[in-house]
């Protein structure tokens, strides 16, 4: 059986759709501005958006913080970006992977800022912005340094963290 709800909807209630389409990439970065944190996707290569990454070294654009499942592999994409010197801070689930010597170096020399934040938890803390979900616990990393220093609640007899959403400026 299927229900049909008919509500009214209150114009002034509907937002605008924004236009997203642009004409080319220096039109797709045009929007990123200093200090902006990016939600980027891939799974270490595959689906990563390796020709915006690139294209943002060559803007003026600083003091990126970088939200991705790692942190970049080889001389490109998000490790050619690194390399330039825009990225501040990386908030991932593998840091160090196969290729990962350009991020290595950074973080080793301290010009890189790094948040390792197991990655369910990572997809959950992005939903959670998405959904307007102000924080929740998580039984993932209790009594790991991950962590440590965090609020925690035992729930069910289980010790959980407490994790706050990760909003992007873009994605």
């Amino acid at each position: 059986m299927l229900l049909f709800v008919q509500t009214k909807i209150n114009p002034t209630q509907v937002r605008k759709m924004i236009n997203k389409i642009v004409q080319n990439i220096q039109g797709a970065i045009s929007g990123i501005n200093d200090g902006s944190t990016i939600l980027c996707s891939g799974f270490g290569d595959a689906g990563a958006p390796i020709e915006l990454l690139e294209a943002l070294t060559e803007t003026d654009t600083i003091d990126l913080t970088i939200v991705s499942n790692n942190a970049g592999e080889g001389s490109y994409g998000l490790a050619a970006l690194m390399k330039s010197g825009k990225i501040k801070k990386i908030i991932c689930s593998y840091p160090i992977s196969a290729g990962s010597i350009i991020f290595q170096d950074l973080y080793n020399s301290g010009k890189i800022k790094l948040e390792v934040v197991p990655q369910g938890t990572l997809s959950e803390r992005m939903r959670a912005a998405g959904a307007g979900i102000g924080a929740f616990f998580t039984p993932t990393s209790a009594r790991t340094k991950l962590g440590k220093g965090k609020e925690t609640r035992v729930i069910d007899g289980i010790e959980h963290v407490l994790e706050y959403p990760l909003k992007g400026d873009v994605a």
